[in-house]
């Protein structure tokens, strides 16, 4: 565009000198040629200055920082409006609480109202904050407070409270954040050469996209699964659910994983641990339970040797004991019997 405006500005300038020098019948040739001459360098220097001047006073602009002004102007032209109210109780003790989610531009009104029983209360100081900070608010009716807020990108999410201050005080916090993921608390458990599945969801809200993690220590590493093909696929079933899954699981697959969802007004990320088990692992119990049974096997058997072996001792000695019997009943048939002979 500069140019276009540089080349035109000295087309003119050209015209403006060609129409305001004399005419060659009343100047000689050298005259002439002098005038031209000096047209062309007065032009030329013109020019310069000109350019110049339009440098220092206009330089050009930045296409990116067009686009950005453009496109913030368009965020504020075209963000939502919402109102959220919290009705404070006349009681001192635990501030109420309220989650506000949004995940585009939008602009927030908050207020804090005091309920009609509490009206009679008087001399109230009425303070807001973010964090720390304080903040102006403006009174919408005698007993009810509020602030504005235009939400653009998420240095103004946060935490806000309003505290009541009289002879009790009285506190509401609204807490401003980007959608949650809905992850898994529970740690998904898997064996080496399986295949394991982790799901991240967003319910009532869309991200922009989607990115997945892998926490090595304090460092992320992003999954590509279009590089690693044969190890990582990343899909959904929708926009605001994304799915990896992990194949031909190793101990080195053994960690945190995160999966990542941007907003206009920020990002939200959720956490899922993954571990992997030898294989062994699941035959420890079944082989515990077979060494129970072998050494109760083993002991039975035994009992039932001993036992056998403990009748048959038992049996053995009865016979001798009614063999050791009769033979004493026959010697001493035969000294009876003898001594009849004797009596005799």
């Amino acid at each position: 565009m500069p140019v276009v405006f540089a080349k035109r500005l000295r087309r003119l300038l050209l015209l403006l000198l060609l129409c305001l020098s004399p005419s060659p019948s009343d100047e000689s040739p050298a005259d002439t040629a002098m005038t031209t001459q000096d047209a062309s360098q007065s032009q030329a220097n013109s020019m310069t200055k000109m350019q110049a001047g339009f440098n220092e006073s206009s330089p050009d602009p930045d296409p990116t920082t067009q686009e950005f002004k453009q496109a913030t102007e368009e965020n504020v032209s075209n963000v939502t409006f919402v109102k959220y109210e919290v009705l404070l109780p006349g009681v001192s003790g635990k501030p109420m609480e309220k989650n506000i989610t949004l995940d585009s531009a939008t602009r927030v009104e908050l207020s804090c109202k005091l309920d009609a029983k509490y009206s009679h209360l008087k001399s109230l100081q009425v303070t807001w904050r973010k964090g720390n900070e304080t903040i102006g608010h403006v009174n919408k009716t005698e007993n009810s407070w509020s602030i504005h807020l235009q939400i653009l990108d998420n240095s103004k999410l946060g935490s806000y409270s309003c505290t009541l201050q009289g002879k009790k005080e009285i506190s509401a916090k609204f807490h401003l954040q980007v959608p949650e993921i809905e992850g898994k608390e529970k740690p998904i458990v898997s064996y080496e050469g399986d295949t394991a599945v982790m799901i991240c969801k967003i319910s009532g809200y869309t991200p922009l996209a989607w990115t997945w993690y892998m926490a090595n220590g304090s460092e992320q590493i992003a999954i590509n699964d279009s590089l690693l093909a044969d190890k990582y696929v990343i899909n959904g079933g929708s926009a605001n659910v994304t799915q990896l899954k992990i194949l031909n699981l190793t101990k080195e697959d053994n960690g945190i994983y995160q999966c990542e969802a941007a907003f206009q007004l920020g990002k939200s990320i959720g956490k899922l641990k993954l571990k992997v088990l030898d294989l062994m692992v699941p035959l420890r119990p079944f082989l515990a339970i077979v060494a129970e049974v072998v050494i109760l096997v083993t002991v039975i058997f035994l009992y039932e040797m001993y036992s056998k072996k403990k009748e048959k001792c038992a049996t053995d000695e009865k016979e001798f004991d009614q063999v050791e019997q009769l033979k004493s009943e026959e010697s001493n048939g035969l000294e009876n019997s003898g001594a009849r002979h004797r009596r005799i």
